[in-house]
C-alpha cells in the first residue's frame, strides 16, 4: 500500500458578518469565511467564498500555470459567504472551473438563480457570465455524493435562511464544516441531529463561535452561537479537534487569545482559527 496523501486545511478567511482590517484584528485576520482543503491528485475544495477566497486566488494564480478547477461548497448565500467570488482571479481565466453546490432555497428559487442574483447590476456592474471562467451549480439539502475521491454528506443547519453544513470524507480523514449555527435560545445546548450526522468522530470540526456568551443574550436570535457552545457540539459528536471559526468582527486578537479550554480530560483540543494557518492530516 502506498503513502497516504498530505490532507491540508487551510484559513484564507475566519471572520463572520463583514470583513474588518486594523492592528486589532491584525493576528487572526479580517477576511470572511473561506476555507480550502487541499490533497495531491484531487481537485480543490473550497468551503465558502467570503473574502478570504481573493487570498486563495491570488496564491493559486502565482504558483500555477494552468487554468483552476476546483469544488466549492457553500453553506448559504450571506454576503459574509459568497462576497470574495468576485474578485477571484483564476475565473478571470478561460478555461477556469468550479462546480458550486449549495442548499435548496426556501424562497422557490434554484441555488443558481439565488447565487446569480446576488451578482448582477445595479450591486454589481457584471454578472457571472461575463467571467471567462466557468461556474457550475449543483443544489442540496440533505444530501450524500462522492466527487473526485471525496465523499460529502450535506445537512441542513439552524441558522436564517436556508442553510446547510458539510461533512467532508477523504479516506479515513473527516473534515466537517459548520460556519454559522444557530445555538438553542433555551439554553439547553442541544445538538441537532443533522449537526451529529456531520461531526460524529470528525478529525476536525470547523464550528461558528461567533459570539460571546453576554453577546448571545442580546443577539440569540441572530443566527450564531458561542464558543463554549461550539466546544460542547464538538465534544457530545466525539471530534477529536474544534476549531472556532465565524469570529465576530468585534472581536479583537486579544480576546480571541484568551480563549481556554482544559482539553486534556476531554478528548477534543480546541483551536482557534487564524488566517493563513493550516492543519495537515
Amino acid at each position: 500500500m502506498g503513502e497516504r496523501p498530505t490532507i491540508r486545511v487551510t484559513f484564507h478567511g475566519v471572520r463572520g458578518s463583514t470583513p474588518c482590517h486594523g492592528p486589532s484584528t491584525a493576528k487572526y485576520g479580517g477576511n470572511t469565511s473561506c476555507v480550502s482543503i487541499r490533497v495531491d491528485g484531487n481537485r480543490p475544495i473550497l468551503l465558502d467564498l467570503g473574502t478570504g477566497l481573493r487570498y486563495f486566488g491570488a496564491t493559486w494564480s502565482r504558483s500555477h500555470d494552468e487554468p483552476l478547477d476546483a469544488i466549492a461548497l457553500v453553506t448559504h448565500l450571506h454576503w459574509d459567504h459568497v462576497q470574495g467570488l468576485p474578485f477571484f482571479a483564476p475565473m478571470l481565466r478561460s478555461g477556469s472551473r468550479v462546480e458550486i453546490f449549495g442548499p435548496v432555497q426556501d424562497d422557490g428559487r434554484s441555488f443558481a438563480e439565488a447565487f446569480r442574483d446576488t451578482l448582477r447590476p445595479p450591486t454589481f456592474p457584471v454578472t457571472l457570465d461575463a467571467f471567462p471562467g466557468e461556474f457550475v451549480f449543483h443544489e442540496l439539502g440533505d444530501s450524500e455524493f462522492a466527487i473526485d475521491g471525496y465523499r460529502v454528506t450535506s445537512r441542513l443547519v439552524p441558522h436564517i435562511g436556508s442553510t446547510v453544513g458539510y461533512r467532508i470524507e477523504i479516506g479515513d480523514v473527516v473534515v466537517a464544516y459548520v460556519s454559522d449555527h444557530q445555538q438553542p435560545v433555551d439554553g439547553s445546548f442541544a445538538l441537532p441531529d443533522g449537526v451529529r450526522d456531520l461531526a460524529a468522530g470528525a478529525d476536525l470540526l470547523i464550528h461558528d463561535s461567533q459570539y460571546s456568551p453576554v453577546e448571545f443574550e442580546k443577539k440569540a436570535h441572530w443566527g450564531h452561537c458561542t464558543a463554549d457552545f461550539a466546544v460542547s457540539i464538538a465534544r457530545a459528536a466525539g471530534a477529536k479537534k474544534v476549531a472556532l471559526f465565524h469570529h465576530d468582527p468585534d472581536r479583537s486578537d486579544d480576546d480571541l487569545d484568551a480563549l481556554t479550554w482544559d482539553t486534556g480530560s476531554a478528548g477534543t483540543r480546541v483551536v482557534v482559527a487564524r488566517e493563513g494557518t493550516s492543519i495537515e492530516f
